[in-house]
């Protein structure tokens, strides 16, 4: 047997938003005696419950979860932290004996816990400050042409308007003296487990549907409440964790959270939305030749589960001959 064969074999559950993931992934775990590695960005923010579809409170309860409230709205967060942190939790659980669940639909999070995506560890908040600033007093433009003088290739393949990647871009460049693209193009890091994929659809139709009515469970759940609690804890639009679907679009409308606002255009606004995230998550989940697609239209979770669980355990025995 080689090396690649004796990896543990860790199952990780992807695909579109409100698709079923989450509740498949907690059936999976109790069959495993696992616990879940949640891969979600936004779901690792405190604070942010409703309009992230966080697991409740008795789903927490039942099955362990890792990487949910993790860190507050104002705090910088990166899939590369998340990549080094969910390969330590994994390596950990798998010590304890106990296996691990991946679930989640944050791209860019798989693609850093299976394949390394692993940006320097420079930072520093005074320096992402002052590119701010900057952008505000002279332009998204002209700071972009800054950075096409320090890090051509990074300039290239950014929009001017995406400000967020164009001050990481400076601010790495500004502490480590070298461009973030030198960084991005090193050889990745695999990891050491063997991940088995694992893609959740629907079709769309019914997709969509399921979008609509979540959007419509998150205000009657409290959307409005949440998002004025934290409005009310100094948090808003200059966090970036808050430019997130739900809570940005009530955000640029604060009257929205006056008593008696009639709700109904953004409630539509944000299921139209949440529907483009979503085809923006299969588009990218699609070109991963390694993901086996699951119509899970028309099964109960447990069906899903003994499903996914047979191959889990195919994989397994092989990897184990």
């Amino acid at each position: 047997m080689t090396g690649n064969e004796l990896k543990p074999c860790i199952p990780l559950l992807v695909g579109p938003t409100a698709v079923g993931k989450s509740a498949v992934a907690l059936a999976l775990a109790e069959k495993l005696g696992g616990e879940i590695v949640s891969a979600d960005s936004r779901q690792i923010y405190r604070h942010m419950d409703i309009g992230t579809a966080k697991p409740s409170t008795a789903e927490l309860g039942r099955i362990r979860h890792h990487f949910i409230d993790l860190c507050d709205p104002d705090e910088e967060y990166s899939a590369g932290t998340y990549g080094r942190a969910a390969r330590r939790c994994i390596d950990e659980l798998l010590a304890r004996g106990v296996q691990p669940v991946v679930a989640g639909g944050s791209g860019f999070y798989i693609r850093a816990l299976v394949d390394g995506l692993f940006a320097p560890q420079a930072s520093d908040p005074a320096v992402k400050q002052k590119w701010r600033l900057r952008i505000a007093a002279e332009g998204a433009a002209a700071i972009h042409a800054e950075l096409a003088l320090v890090d051509p290739a990074s300039a290239a393949r950014l929009h001017p308007n995406d400000t967020q990647r164009v001050i990481r871009a400076l601010e790495v460049q500004e502490i480590t003296g070298q461009p973030i693209s030198a960084f991005q193009s090193g050889e990745e890091e695999p990891a050491a487990f063997r991940p088995l994929f694992f893609g959740l659809t629907r079709p769309r139709e019914s997709l969509y549907e399921r979008i609509d009515l979540r959007v419509e469970q998150m205000f009657r759940e409290g959307l409005l409440d949440e998002i004025r609690r934290l409005t009310a804890m100094g948090y808003g639009l200059h966090n970036n964790a808050l430019l997130t679907v739900g809570y940005q679009e009530i955000l640029e409308c604060p009257e929205l959270l006056e008593p008696g606002a009639d709700l109904a255009a953004v409630t539509a606004l944000i299921q139209q939305h949440s529907r483009q995230y979503a085809k923006r998550q299969m588009t990218w989940f699609r070109r991963d030749e390694r993901i086996g697609w699951i119509d899970i239209e028309g099964m109960s979770e447990e069906e899903s589960c003994r499903l996914i669980l047979n191959e889990w355990e195919k994989e397994r025995d092989e990897n184990e001959r």
